[in-house]
């Protein structure tokens, strides 16, 4: 089956295209994707491909989960999310998890964790105790810091801020603009149910905001807000 599915990946690539995604992914020697490389296969593509391919062994869903092939990646995540969202069988679920905690070193590129992390890791850590995502927000791995904020997306659906708004405040002095992003949107994402609490955090925080974070965090924001909250 592991064959017939890179037969298919193959089918549809377009290693011209797939120039513009080196560039894109930041693939260039020293940034953070330095290794990937792709093959230009849309997401509708791979998650329509994640569908035929549910019933891929754990097996081999780690060796694609272990090759430089941007895409071979990125589709054994979407058929492990497939699988874990449509399951009742907990058993199955923690063997998904377990997996994902064992392979999360190849979970290495911002639309892996994003399109994965929120989906899959919410409904382990809501149940749970969260500390190890604390122990991510200061990891030397941008990708562990990266799943500690976007893990706690599912949490604000249910109306739990808490840890959203501590983990955005360890990684308020981060280095890394795609830690930044991921920051304004879960910020975003509470400005969606609670904007005094929105404002208490920007109240608190907006001077050493980085200027990134910020600006996406206010973008929803009235006219007159945003103006003041630059100026200040």
């Amino acid at each position: 089956m592991l064959i017939e599915l890179k037969d298919d990946l193959k089918s549809l690539s377009n290693q011209q295209k797939a120039e513009l995604l080196q560039r894109f992914f930041k693939t260039w020697v020293w940034e953070y994707a330095e290794w990937d490389k792709f093959l230009w296969i849309t997401v509708p593509e791979l998650r329509k491909l994640s569908k035929k391919y549910t019933s891929l062994s754990f097996q081999d869903l780690e060796k694609l989960l272990s090759s430089q092939i941007h895409e071979e990646r990125f589709l054994s995540l979407a058929i492990l999310r497939e699988n874990y969202l449509k399951t009742k069988d907990e058993k199955l679920k923690q063997k998904i998890i377990d997996f994902s905690f064992k392979n999360l070193p190849q979970i290495n590129n911002w639309d892996l964790v994003d399109t994965y992390i929120p989906y899959v890791f919410w409904e382990y850590f809501f149940s749970r105790s969260r500390e190890v995502l604390y122990k991510f927000t200061i990891s030397n791995n941008l990708w562990e810091r990266r799943i500690s904020i976007l893990t706690t997306f599912y949490f604000l659906r249910k109306w739990d801020f808490e840890d959203t708004l501590k983990i955005c405040e360890i990684l308020l002095q981060d280095k890394h603009d795609l830690i930044h992003k991921a920051c304004w949107w879960m910020l975003r994402e509470i400005w969606k149910k609670d904007l005094q609490t929105l404002y208490n955090f920007l109240d608190k925080y907006y001077k050493i905001m980085p200027r990134t974070m910020l600006r996406y965090a206010i973008e929803r924001l009235s006219y007159d807000k945003r103006k003041e909250y630059m100026k200040k």
